[in-house]
């Protein structure tokens, strides 16, 4: 998507919710966000949709969901199986771990743990603050940075390449697969994204059977932090996962492992320098480091969007709801409900308590939200430390996607 909207907070707050629509959103509705949520919020919290879905604005709705999979599905195959059919893309979106209920989703979160098991998180925290110190050199010396290519992409997908064994040749291909696997996800989709969707499953199939195969015959081949063989040998009550669940949540663990991390620290970046004061609260309180990640997260939550369908009759906030009906959770609307945090729209690190939503809740909780914080803290601690001039030469823009709130560029200087 072009890169159109800006991303300055400057939310309108005439906007009009009548005739809203999440499968037919006005052409403003990227930039004024978080003004959408919160007249939804007020006015119309359980939203009906022109395809008989509602969007949620409510954290308390959300929460209701989120921890009741009992009533609230997060299977996808009859929904998406309409959208892409017997394809490449339903082949993955209903394999990936995200897109399971229990108890298919316990036993492969389970075997996924290998991936974030305490050890192999600390095994990942040397290349994080070598990378980091990498970037922040290559800043100093030309005095200028483009955080989305120079930074936020190239560190969580180097970090999440190097757990499953992929070459730095590589990577540009991996990020390319990603977003048109995720792209496939926008609640709209065109033909041409659905093609090239699909082709993307296939090469990223094609690409991870060759990485596996060369990991069964050199198993002591990987590197510091590498968990491919991990996942290739996890069991549990005697069961691994089979070749095409080890294929897709490989491909699933190099989306999601990039794309979150990639948003958090390109809005990171953003506000922080778009609030100074809270810059020097952090030079004052190094401390702080972890408040402001999750703060980072609540204001602008990385992913928008999460997806649940009713498997009985039942209601949230009054509204009647038939069994298999569809609810849009709204992520970045939850995280700004004023009922859970006070002057939601005020960007303060010192925010205590803050229970943003931005990694889920419940069994589907991200496995990978520890990742995530370790490569913020690391990020955000050492680039305000270093750079007490850093400055932002224009306002971030932003993607027209819908479900990921996706930075597309930022320019900073020093």
């Amino acid at each position: 998507m072009p890169a159109t909207a800006t991303s300055d907070k400057s939310d309108k707050s005439d906007v009009d919710i009548s005739q809203f629509d999440l499968m037919n959103l006005p052409d403003d509705f990227v930039p004024n966000a978080y003004s959408y949520f919160s007249r939804l919020r007020s006015e119309s919290p359980v939203h009906p949709n022109s395809d008989g879905s509602f969007v949620l604005t409510r954290y308390d709705d959300l929460v209701a969901a989120y921890r009741d999979p009992k009533i609230w599905s997060s299977a996808k195959k009859a929904e998406f199986e309409p959208k892409f059919g017997n394809s490449a893309l339903f082949e993955h979106h209903t394999t990936s771990l995200v897109f399971m209920d229990p108890p298919d989703h316990t036993r492969i979160r389970k075997l996924f743990q290998a991936a974030f098991t305490r050890k192999a998180l600390a095994a990942l925290e040397p290349r994080v603050h070598e990378l980091v110190d990498r970037y922040l050199d290559e800043l100093e010396d030309r005095r200028r940075m483009e955080v989305v290519a120079d930074f936020s992409f190239k560190l969580p997908v180097e970090i999440v390449c190097d757990m499953l064994g992929v070459p730095s040749s590589d990577r540009l291909l991996i990020r390319d697969w990603a977003l048109l696997i995720l792209g496939a996800l926008e609640p709209v989709l065109t033909q041409e994204q659905f093609d090239a969707g699909c082709q993307a499953v296939d090469d990223f199939k094609a690409y991870l059977r060759d990485r596996i195969k060369e990991r069964r015959a050199n198993p002591e081949g990987g590197g510091e932090g590498e968990i491919l063989t991990a996942l290739m040998e996890a069991e549990e009550d005697g069961l691994k996962l089979t070749e095409i669940e080890l294929l897709h949540q490989c491909i699933f663990l190099l989306n999601a492992g990039h794309e979150t991390s990639t948003n958090m620290i390109s809005h990171g970046v953003h506000e922080m320098l778009r609030h100074p004061d809270e810059i020097a609260k952090l030079r004052e309180d190094p401390e702080l480091i972890e408040g402001a990640v999750e703060e980072i997260l609540r204001f602008q939550a990385p992913i928008q969007i999460n997806n649940r369908k009713a498997l009985k009759d039942t209601d949230l906030s009054g509204v009647p709801m038939k069994a298999g009906s569809q609810v849009h959770l709204m992520i970045g609307a939850a995280n700004h409900d004023p009922a859970h945090f006070p002057d939601p729209e005020r960007f303060d690190i010192t925010r205590r308590p803050n229970r943003h939503l931005s990694f889920g809740l419940g069994v589907h909780i991200c496995a990978g939200n520890s990742l995530a914080r370790i490569e913020g803290k690391i990020a955000f601690g050492k680039l305000f430390a270093r750079f007490p001039t850093l400055r932002l030469d224009a306002p971030a823009k932003l993607s027209n996607r819908v479900r990921f709130r996706e930075v597309t560029e930022l320019e900073v200087s020093i």
